[in-house]
């Protein structure tokens, strides 16, 4: 298997076969995130794809999920992504899903008719970074798009029958905006009623443009208990009809995860009871978060 640079995937996609058929992310100007700076974006031809896959084939035969690695593989064209996913169909009988990342521009430049026939070949889920529901934020950590575009995008990927997974990033308003991206995030999230909701929190990477914001003193990142006042208010903003929500991710400080709105009361008691306390025992160490 050939890899170029480092390799990124979701936190659900641990067991998965990883093929790389994008080289780097096709937006990149993230101001939080540090992944793909090395990497000019680029597809891999499908020889290229389909060695990779011949090779898989001799030691993971029988993998039942597969990740099409990089950043943004859902730009492909439909004409070349149909055959790459036709080839992972079929050289793998046991295979149950194909999962890949997907941004807005990407999904909107397919219909639900080409998302429903990756959903036939086998594409299960398309996890979507939407980061913030605060336009403000949103144009300041450079996402490149609206949040009315990305609600169609959501709205796509339901209509298809694909699974939509998709990440929000507690703290990215700063002190600053932190109630109200919190208040708007939990109010989007309503709005496109995703299928799962993962929030990470900010951790700010050397070499970034949020970074130089924060030695500039333009940016300041909330505290742990801040972030979990967010993590509260935004929970307390969702009313879903069946969303899985998780802050299990290694980046946050407390891990709750459940399923709303069952399990939304448990988890808003869970977060008030550490908030309350204020005891750092609490709370995940600082040396052992990470993205």
């Amino acid at each position: 298997m050939r890899y170029e640079g480092a390799i990124y995937r979701p936190p659900s996609e641990a067991e998965s076969l990883i093929l790389q058929v994008t080289i780097g992310c096709s937006h990149n100007k993230c101001t939080f995130c540090s992944s793909f700076k090395d990497k000019k974006f680029r597809l891999r031809s499908f020889e290229e794809v389909k060695e990779d896959v011949e090779e898989a084939k001799q030691y993971a035969r029988y993998i039942k999920k597969v990740f099409i690695a990089d950043g943004d593989a859902l730009i492909i064209p439909q004409k070349r992504l149909i055959p790459i996913v036709e080839l992972i169909k079929n050289a793998f009988p046991k295979l149950e899903r194909i999962g890949l990342y997907g941004n807005t521009k990407s999904i909107l430049k397919k219909s639900v008719e080409e998302l429903k026939e990756l959903k036939e070949l086998g594409v299960g889920i398309i996890y979507l970074g939407v980061e913030t529901g605060d336009q403000v934020v949103l144009d300041r950590v450079c996402k490149g798009t609206v949040l009315d575009k990305t609600a169609e995008a959501a709205k796509r990927v339901k209509d298809s029958g694909i699974i939509l997974s998709v990440t929000i990033l507690l703290g990215i308003g700063g002190v600053e905006r932190s109630k109200i991206h919190a208040e708007a995030t939990g109010k989007f999230l309503t709005r496109i009623q995703p299928d799962y909701a993962g929030a990470l929190s900010v951790i700010v990477v050397p070499g970034t443009v949020l970074a130089e914001e924060v030695k500039k003193g333009t940016f300041e990142v909330p505290n742990p208990y801040m972030l979990l006042e967010e993590l509260y208010t935004m929970i307390e903003n969702i009313d879903a009809d069946h969303l899985y929500f998780a802050s299990n991710h290694a980046s946050n400080y407390l891990p709750v995860k459940g399923w709303l709105p069952e399990e939304k009361d448990a988890m808003l008691k869970a977060i008030k009871h550490v908030l309350q306390q204020k005891d750092p025992s609490m709370l995940r160490p600082e040396y052992m978060r990470a993205l």
